[in-house]
């Protein structure tokens, strides 16, 4: 059955203001009951994280979903701070393109396993971005430089940043608490990933 997720990555957020910023989402998702004030063992990713809210169901499309929803213990949020490779779970990227000139780079083959030639570069940034580096990788296409946190990854596969909010076990987010939540980030450019451990 699996664990779900979906996290909001802030990528532009740097480390020296990912504490105030987290700091002021966390207020906005308790103060408007999409959050409970308490920390709990509710999250996989996390030592704690804050159970769903009162109007937790309100931010959600739970239609289709139990109506005891929210209900697992391990359906909370949480706030995670630190440079962090975000990923979708299971399964490997198949694609990345150029921010710059929005071509791509196919990374799987037809049985979707990883082309190593492809992958080799791209490899190197995740890694490094985990491992405190900044890898900067010429796109294939332009030869122009391109950061980590900028390139798009197919299905939101990747995210690099130093401020994510995660979802366990919710249903789909609505679009319009996005945005609110995006708002919260200063106009930064977030990626909202989803997957399944």
């Amino acid at each position: 059955m699996g664990d779900w997720f979906q996290t909001i990555v802030d990528v532009e957020a740097t480390s020296e203001e990912a504490e105030a910023l987290a700091a002021e989402v966390r207020e906005w998702l308790v103060g408007s009951g999409v959050a409970a004030p308490e920390r709990t063992p509710c999250v996989l990713d996390a030592e704690l994280g804050h159970p769903p809210g009162p109007r937790a169901a309100e931010v959600a499309d739970a239609s289709g979903w139990s109506p005891d929803w929210p209900g697992s213990w391990s359906g909370g949020v949480s706030v995670l701070t630190g440079r962090t490779v975000f990923d979708g779970g299971q399964g490997d990227p198949t694609a990345v393109s150029c921010p710059h000139c929005s071509a791509s780079v196919v990374l799987v083959d037809d049985c979707f396993e990883l082309l190593d030639a492809a992958w080799a570069p791209f490899r190197e940034v995740v890694h490094g971005w985990a491992e405190g580096r900044d890898v900067v990788l010429a796109c294939p296409s332009c030869a122009r430089p391109v950061a980590p946190a900028a390139w798009r990854w197919e299905d939101d596969y990747f995210a690099f940043g130093h401020l994510g909010f995660t979802f366990w076990n919710w249903p789909p987010l609505r679009p319009g608490f996005v945005s609110d939540l995006t708002a919260r980030l200063h106009g930064h450019r977030v990626v909202l990933l989803d997957g399944k451990l």
